[in-house]
Formats: structure tokens, sequence, C-alpha cells
């Protein structure tokens, strides 16, 4: 019997192994960072600039075999905002790499990040960095700088364009997801959701300008909680999908009108959802992923279907729940990343977050039907 265990034992490490090494899953607890020298992580420990159970990724993307995560300041101790991991990393946990550098972390600076909520990386290799510039946001939030988004050219990792939205925000703005996407004339532009004025803001990159759509009353119903923003890649035209967590439907518009300063009844509402559901990302073409707030199974939707078509794709294992899902496009995959962010809100998290970032089932469209 005892035999028997240890051989199961076994086979399950060597399994793991296995996920490991061929890039199937990383996991960490807490906050693991890569730092200078041991000297600078007591300091940091000692001041309580580095408390690791307080860290946790809720956003993610991933280039070849680098994944970035958003390290939200939610409470204190969080010393690094923007980081890395191997999906080719060593040993039981992964190590987060301040990204692109320690001196970009820097709380109180203006020009570094203060708190990362959402990242996005476009076709041309940019991640682009939505920092809401507000620490501390669980339990006393304090404004260290305007809000702003970065962008970052992943292959040097040079900052090559930083959008200043002080202009575009006002002091209730409470902004929460970024993408973008480029024109067919070649010109870059970012949108942002901005869930407390119930609007989207729109960045001309290149022209360097920006402005806010404000969207009608029907799209945020009662509440103003989350708002989600999705971009849906179809042949045509490009689509930004809009739906609040609490809002009863799902509505969307070209963002030809978007990128052109017109879309004055243009948002149409294109369905019912019949639930909360979390927006977790797309597949970088014309499918979401979703799942039922508190639940962790994740479907994915051809958006343009109805709904209860979607498909159940992956499933979260116990006292995980998927934060988002994210295409791998090297492989062809879509990977989630899923923590225990539940209790981590609850402040039962002992050590710190469990978290993880694995493969599903499905695939990434070929390259041709999402440009």
């Amino acid at each position: 019997m005892i035999a028997r265990l240890l051989l199961l034992a076994l086979g399950l490490l060597y399994v793991k192994a296995q996920q490991q090494n061929t890039c199937e899953l990383i996991e960490w607890t807490g906050g693991h960072y890569v730092w200078p020298n041991e000297a600078t992580k007591n300091i940091y420990r000692s001041s309580g600039r580095y408390i690791s159970r307080n860290v946790i990724a809720t956003r993610a993307q991933v280039y070849r075999d680098e994944v970035y995560l958003a390290l939200p300041r939610y409470k204190a101790g969080v010393p690094a905002t923007l980081a890395r991991v191997s999906l080719r990393q060593r040993g039981c946990e992964a190590d987060l790499e301040p990204y692109p550098c320690w001196a970009a972390q820097e709380e109180g600076d203006s020009s570094s990040f203060q708190s990362v909520v959402d990242i996005y990386l476009d076709e041309n290799q940019i991640l682009w960095v939505l920092d809401t510039g507000v620490v501390n946001s669980l339990e006393a939030p304090v404004r260290k700088a305007a809000p702003k988004v970065v962008g970052i050219n992943i292959l040097t990792q040079k900052k090559v364009k930083t959008l200043e939205l002080c202009g575009l925000v006002v002091p209730a703005s409470r902004l929460q997801y970024v993408v973008s996407e480029y024109a067919p004339d070649g010109r870059p532009f970012v949108y942002v959701s901005d869930a407390a004025t119930r609007s989207i803001l729109v960045f001309d990159v290149a022209g360097n300008k920006g402005y806010r759509v404000v969207l009608p009353n029907a799209v945020a119903g009662s509440r103003r909680d989350v708002l989600y923003i999705a971009l849906i890649r179809k042949p045509v035209n490009n689509f930004l999908l809009i739906t609040y967590l609490s809002g009863a439907r799902f509505f969307q518009i070209k963002t030809d009108f978007l990128r052109a300063g017109c879309a004055a009844g243009k948002i149409q509402d294109i369905g019912a959802k019949g639930a909360k559901l979390v927006i977790l990302g797309t597949d970088n073409g014309s499918a979401l992923f979703f799942r039922y707030e508190g639940r962790p199974e994740v479907y994915r939707w051809e958006v343009g279907t109805i709904l209860k078509s979607a498909e159940l794709v992956y499933k979260s294992p116990e006292n995980y729940l998927t934060t988002q899902a994210f295409p791998d496009v090297s492989r062809r995959r879509v990977r989630v990343l899923e923590s225990n962010f539940h209790d981590f809100l609850k402040n039962t998290v002992g050590c710190g977050a469990s978290q993880r970032v694995s493969l599903m089932i499905s695939n990434v469209p070929q390259p041709s039907a999402v440009c």
C-alpha cells in the first residue's frame, strides 16, 4: 500500500514537472521578486514596502516565453506593480522580475508606475500599461500621480509613449481596462474604460490627442461597478464590446466611429446576459471568454451568435477563479491567469494569494484572420 502511494506521488510530481517543462503551468504564492541583492530586499521588508501576502497578479499578457503581469497596489507593501515571469522557470515558485526595471516602480515618483491595473499587448509588440496613479485602493486610497497609459516596446524594453489622461478624467473617475488597435492607415489608438463616468476614453497616439465618449444611460443600468471593454476583430470591422458587471445587456460599437469621434447614436444593443458575467478577454479574434460571477467555469462565446451557444472550455481548480484569458500567439493557444482573489479581498490568504498561469484548450485564430 505504501509503495503504491509512493508511486502515485512520484507520478503526480512527474506530471507537474512535465507541465512546467512544456510551459503549460507556472504558479507562485504571494510576491516572490527578483531583487538586486539581499540588502535591498531587507530594506524594503523592514520599512513595510514589501509585504509578500499583499501582492497579487490580476491581469496578464504573453510574448513568447515571457508573461507580463499587472500587480495593482491594492494594499501597502507591493514593491513592483508591473513584472514578468518566465514560462520556462525552474523550481516550484515563479519569480517576479520588475518590468522594465526596478527604477520604474518607485512609489511617489510621477514618472514611475504607481498602480498598474491592466495591460494590453498589441500586434507590434507594444505593451500598453494602464496606471491609475492611486495606491492602497483597498485600504486607504492615496493618489500619488496623475493617471496615464504607457507604451513599452517589449523587444527593446524602452518606453515609446506616455499618454497623460489628466485632461480626460475627473476626480471620481475609476479607470479599469485598456485595449488598443491600429487604424487602416497604421495609426495606433488606445481605448480606456472609466466606470464611474460611464465613459470610454479614446486616444489618438500619433496625433497626441484624446477625447471622452459618454455611453448611453442604458449601458450602466442601476450600478456603475466594473466597466468591461473587449476588442472584437471581424473580417471587415473591429468592434469594442462594452458591458458593466451588473449591467443586464451587451453593447458594441464599431471602432471606426470611436476613431472618428462620432460615436453618438452608434452604440448597438446586442443582447441580454441573463446573469452577472465576468469578462476575461478574447482570443485576439471574434471570440470572447467569460465566466459567471463566483463560478470557476470559463466559456468561449463567438460574438454575433446567441449567448446560449457559448461552449465550456476550461474549469479552474478548487479555490481558484480566472481573472483573465489571453492569447499566446506564438503557440496558438489561450492561457488563463487564475488565483484565489476572492480570499485576497477577504484578507484570508495566509502567506499570500495562490496564483498560476495555465493553458486552456481553445486555439488562437491564424494571424490572417485577425488583421
